[in-house]
């Protein structure tokens, strides 16, 4: 890795984005088409699966994918259905529980603190995946492999370009693949965007993304756009700011789109996909507010150090156990607490794990040993100071982590290009599919997913 690479370097790579489908007509011609394939997965983060027919989502590019291919009305997520662990299933066809990925944060029970996954501040891509990913076995074969701002690549290997999800553009250059960094430097882009900024952000990285697409035909390609998903945490769904946002992730996925059908002409596949739903957030439950009621704060009265510790994940909660000795009496106690809590929607213990794809904290440390799901218009809050009112104290105008049974949670998922039948229609699926049908088009044996492969959409 180059370390030593300073912001104006990654002014340099974001502003590579300025190759646009404009700009890369005019540019040098790759690599013959007839000699190559291509399988593109992009994932618009928080693109719920209720905007394809909703007349007021102007996505006309992912509908005109979808009337030449194949798309599913609802695509079921991993729990929880937040953004790490359901980009990490959409790559490895199984579900947390396999996977390692539990959460966008979990907690350690060895150092009695929160970890962070999201926005790889911690870990690199093989401390926290446990199974082979689709980029893995693509490697495998000597294929060339990239993935643009997809969480969960720290230091992946098997990837020849590479921006991980970050935050900050200083982690972005240090993790970023070198050779990229140099290969924009060398193009002389000045223009100096904010990187916190997710609209420019999304510009940038799809730019990005297309040009290495063009320059250097890598057979897996993988991109993550990240701006409807931060603007309806924001504004919520349905807003007008969240119509505004869709609008333009459909122009991004044209732009790859155009791409592909220039550069590889009847030999690109794309797969446009989302990690979740959203929800319209009115209420905000306060899990450590209700603990501390039920007296199971620590000895100085906070949370701290408490018997039980609480991280909230949007519409979903995991409760961890820390006194083990008092196990089943804490999480009676536990249950009690939240029982008749508004908001609240149901309670999901260790015996129903299976059903939801979680691990038992038997086999995986970091699993919880309760879930706490909210009602739609419902989310958990992280504070537990005072005696908070629970209506109308709001920290998100929407969110998600629900239930992903609940249809509001449901994704995106359209399929085009060469292998992909046109005009197919699914009904409901499950996002552990994605990656087993992918590795089925690619000839890639994926170990053991928890989805199948979805036959009906694949072109004999």
């Amino acid at each position: 890795m180059l370390t030593h690479f300073n912001k104006h370097t990654l002014a340099l790579l974001l502003n590579a984005a300025m190759f646009s489908s404009a700009g890369l007509a005019g540019a040098a011609s790759p690599v013959a088409a007839d000699a190559d394939q291509i399988m593109v997965m992009m994932s618009v983060d928080g693109l719920a699966g209720f905007y394809f027919d909703d007349p007021k989502a102007e996505i006309p590019t992912i509908r005109a994918l979808a009337a030449d291919g194949a798309h599913a009305t609802m695509m079921k997520a991993s729990t929880p259905s937040v953004t790490w662990p359901n980009h990490t299933t959409l790559v490895t066809g199984v579900n947390p529980a396999k996977h390692g990925v539990v959460g966008n944060n979990y907690f350690d029970r060895s150092t009695g603190k929160s970890v962070a996954l999201i926005a790889d501040p911690v870990f690199d891509k093989d401390q926290i995946i446990k199974v082979p990913t689709l980029y893995d076995l693509a490697k495998a074969k000597g294929w060339k492999t990239t993935a643009i701002r997809w969480p969960a690549t720290r230091n992946a290997k098997t990837l020849d370009w590479m921006i991980p999800d970050m935050k900050t553009a200083e982690t972005a250059a240090q993790f970023s693949t070198p050779e990229l960094l140099a290969e924009c430097e060398l193009a002389g882009f000045h223009l100096v965007p904010d990187y916190e900024n997710s609209k420019k952000m999304d510009d940038l990285v799809t730019g990005i993304f297309n040009q290495v697409v063009h320059q250097h035909h890598p057979r897996l390609a993988l991109l993550h756009v990240i701006n409807v998903d931060h603007t309806q945490h924001a504004k919520g769904p349905r807003t007008p700011e969240a119509y505004a946002v869709i609008k333009e992730a459909d122009r991004q996925v044209r732009e790859v789109w155009e791409l592909l059908q220039r550069d590889y002409p009847g030999k690109a596949t794309l797969f446009v996909v989302s990690d979740h739903g959203f929800s319209p957030i009115t209420r905000t439950i306060l899990p450590n507010v209700v603990l501390r009621k039920a007296d199971l704060a620590g000895a100085d009265g906070s949370m701290k150090d408490g018997p039980v510790a609480v991280v909230t994940q949007g519409g979903s909660a995991m409760i961890y156990v820390r006194d083990e000795a008092r196990r089943t009496e804490l999480l009676a106690q536990v249950r009690q607490a939240f029982a008749n809590v508004p908001g609240m929607a149901k309670i999901v213990g260790t015996e129903q794990f299976k059903d939801y794809g979680v691990a038992d904290p038997k086999d995986d440390p970091h699993a919880p040993d309760l879930i706490l799901f909210a009602e739609e218009g419902s989310a958990f809050g992280s504070t537990s100071a005072g005696d908070v009112p629970f209506k109308d104290k709001v920290e998100l105008t929407g969110t998600h982590g629900h239930d992903p049974n609940l249809p509001h949670m449901h994704a995106m998922f359209v399929a085009w290009g060469a292998g992909i039948k046109s005009g197919v229609k699914l009904g409901e699926i499950s996002n552990t599919s994605v990656a087993p049908t992918i590795a089925s088009m690619l000839g890639l044996t994926l170990p053991s997913p928890d989805g199948p492969v979805l036959e009906e959409i694949l072109a004999k």
